[in-house]
């Protein structure tokens, strides 16, 4: 039987289905080239100059040191709870072992009545074969009744003490947490921002580079021209006092007067800090580090006049508050010079508006200027 079905007629093959093929990729052809032509025309971000970039770099090394700052204080407190919370862990040990003796004494005190039964007095005597015997058993449990409600207060002062020691090393353990946790969000901070400080120096050019040196090196130049002009005035102002009879008031240029015994005292630590601090000259600057192979800024005054016989804290807004205040023009040698608003910098002043100190990642301890940076204040320890 024969088919009436159509034969197919392929779009294609036909004129108006090549006009219509041919139409659609010539709009598919001229929206890729638009799209093309308002990627191409929409505006780039304008690359960084050098000096925006130096900026930038000066920025987030300022922001991982406030970072290093953060993460010292959280590692202090952190070692210092683990240490709070090993005595109580220790302590409850052997509070634990008292327990135990208490409850082997009451033990062996509920073993005795369980051997006489609980038989009254007046029926041990009537049963006694020898009165005098029980006499003496009797006055033996008396005793005995003594040692035994001792040995119950005991153990329940032993009771309530493990339970006090027990809240009080869970509450240390969830403050040991909580610093962890600061201190591994502080660490992760800093990692952050040297990566983003690296990565923005990588993209420099050879050229772009150079032109970054230059401009470190101006910053410096004009740092000790100030630090130089400052040494004159004061060289001046001494020479003034001298010739209106007020005599030397001691040390190196930019210091003054401390007075008696005590201030000779903290010029000689100041001194012994000093020689410890530039002993150190060349040494890495690692950010969270103490020495002796690597500093951070506040790790290396706190290490400076340990070897003094000063014990600074650890950070440096715990050790602006050590000593004694001391104005720029008065600084001698071994005062701390503290840095920007945020007080996250610490140097030790070394004379002639110069200093000793752990400057920033990819550098060493060195001498320079105090005017490198805006000055917070400065203090005298000891």
């Amino acid at each position: 039987m024969a088919s009436h079905r159509k034969p197919r007629t392929s779009v294609l093959a036909s004129p108006t289905g090549r006009r219509t093929a041919a139409g659609l990729t010539t709009a598919a052809l001229a929206s890729v080239t638009l799209l093309s032509q308002s990627a191409d025309a929409a505006p780039r971000a304008p690359k960084p100059t050098v000096e925006e970039v130096k900026q930038k770099v000066d920025d987030l090394y300022h922001q991982a040191e406030v970072a290093t700052q953060k993460y010292n204080a959280a590692k202090e407190r952190a070692d210092g709870q683990r240490h709070t919370v090993d005595s109580l862990l220790d302590a409850s040990a052997k509070r634990a072992e008292k327990m135990n003796e208490s409850r082997r004494l009451l033990g062996t005190f509920a073993s005795a009545q369980y051997r006489t039964g609980g038989m009254n007095p007046t029926a041990q005597l009537m049963l006694a074969k020898d009165p005098q015997q029980f006499v003496d058993r009797n006055h033996l449990m008396e005793r005995l009744t003594g040692r035994q409600k001792q040995a119950v207060t005991d153990y329940q002062e032993q009771q309530a003490a493990a339970t006090k020691q027990r809240a009080q090393a869970t509450r240390s353990l969830e403050r040991l947490q909580a610093s962890q946790a600061s201190l591994k969000e502080s660490k992760r901070s800093v990692q952050d921002k040297l990566a983003e400080a690296r990565q923005l120096l990588s993209r420099l050019t050879a050229q772009e580079k150079a032109r970054l040196a230059e401009l470190e090196r101006q910053k410096e130049a004009a740092a000790k021209r100030r630090a130089a002009e400052e040494a004159r005035k004061q060289q001046e102002r001494e020479r003034q006092r001298q010739q209106d009879g007020g005599g030397s008031t001691g040390g190196s240029t930019g210091g003054g007067s401390t007075g008696g015994s005590t201030g000779d005292s903290a010029t000689s630590k100041g001194a012994k800090a000093l020689a410890f601090a530039r002993a150190q000259i060349g040494k890495p600057y690692v950010w969270g580090a103490t020495g002796p192979t690597s500093y951070d800024c506040s790790g290396l005054t706190q290490a400076a006049w340990k070897a003094a016989g000063v014990d600074l804290p650890r950070t440096t807004w715990d050790q602006v508050k050590v000593g004694q205040r001391v104005a720029t023009k008065d600084l001698q040698p071994g005062d701390l010079v503290f840095f920007y608003d945020d007080i996250s910098h610490v140097g030790m002043y070394l004379g002639d508006g110069k200093m000793v100190h752990a400057p920033k990642p990819g550098a060493s301890v060195r001498e320079e200027s105090i005017y490198y940076m805006p000055i917070y204040g400065s203090v005298r320890p000891g």
